[in-house]
């Protein structure tokens, strides 16, 4: 088993996308995956890094044919006890086992997250625009930067600790490994990544903005100030000067 399948066997990823943080980041990716997906039907939609399955079944239910790949064996259990129309296979991101142009959409929700090195990130990428036919789209999430500096390092207590130990340079990238288990990027590595593979970017998205930052307070929200709340986020997310302080950021990109 390795580091990250260790760390699946006890995180709960049910658990945070139905946390209200996760409810917000759920209903901006959804507005944007369907936005993609305009009426069309029955669409051919690869989910890569699937996780535990929030997208792959929300597809599958909406009447598309959704193949769910995912690294974590656990996880894959897990999607296929949670609906039968998704097909549910173990995989790796940088390696697909499928034909060139199968799929009409491929996400990418996941794998970036754990990927640490340019050419990695960029193998992965390029899988999925191999495997999306000619005009189709490619939807990657990107986990942030300056959220990771801000909470981790600076809100948390950890400052003297990461810069010991090497985890920022002296423009405060985070510099993580493998054993740290996430990667954090920003907008310019998003842009210097859509560029190398060749991809028409449609939108960058701040997905969860503020919202991480503050969930003492969005968890305190009644259902009616909630609501107004996911409103606000949606209204935006797609502001270019707040994009890196999101979260997680959303490259919506073109074959």
């Amino acid at each position: 088993m390795n580091i990250l399948e260790k760390y699946y066997q006890k995180f709960n990823e049910d658990k945070r996308l139905l946390s209200r943080h996760g409810q917000v980041e759920f209903a901006v990716s959804k507005k944007y995956i369907e936005e993609v997906i305009g009426s069309r039907r029955g669409l051919d939609i690869i989910d890569i890094g699937a996780g535990t399955g929030r997208y792959s079944v929300y597809l599958a239910e909406a009447g598309h044919n959704v193949t769910a790949v995912e690294i974590v064996k656990k996880n894959v259990s897990q999607i296929k006890m949670k609906s039968q129309k998704v097909v549910a296979k173990q995989g790796d991101a940088k390696k697909l086992k499928f034909a060139d142009e199968s799929f009409d959409i491929a996400l990418l929700f996941g794998p970036v997250y754990h990927l640490f090195s340019h050419e990695d990130k960029l193998k992965a990428i390029n899988e999925a625009k191999r495997v999306v036919k000619k005009g189709g789209h490619i939807l990657i999430m990107y986990l942030m930067n300056d959220y990771a500096v801000i909470t981790y390092a600076f809100k948390e207590g950890n400052l003297k600790k990461v810069i010991e130990e090497g985890k920022l340079d002296k423009n405060f990238q985070c510099r993580t490994i493998e054993e740290d288990l996430y990667s954090y990027v920003r907008v310019e590595e998003i842009d210097k990544l859509a560029k190398e593979a060749e991809l028409e970017r449609v939108k960058l998205i701040g997905v969860d903005g503020a919202t991480d930052y503050i969930r003492p307070i969005i968890n305190k929200l009644d259902q009616e100030d909630f609501e107004t709340f996911i409103k606000y986020q949606l209204s935006i997310c797609e502001r270019y000067e707040l994009l890196g302080a999101s979260s997680h950021c959303l490259d919506i990109l073109k074959k």
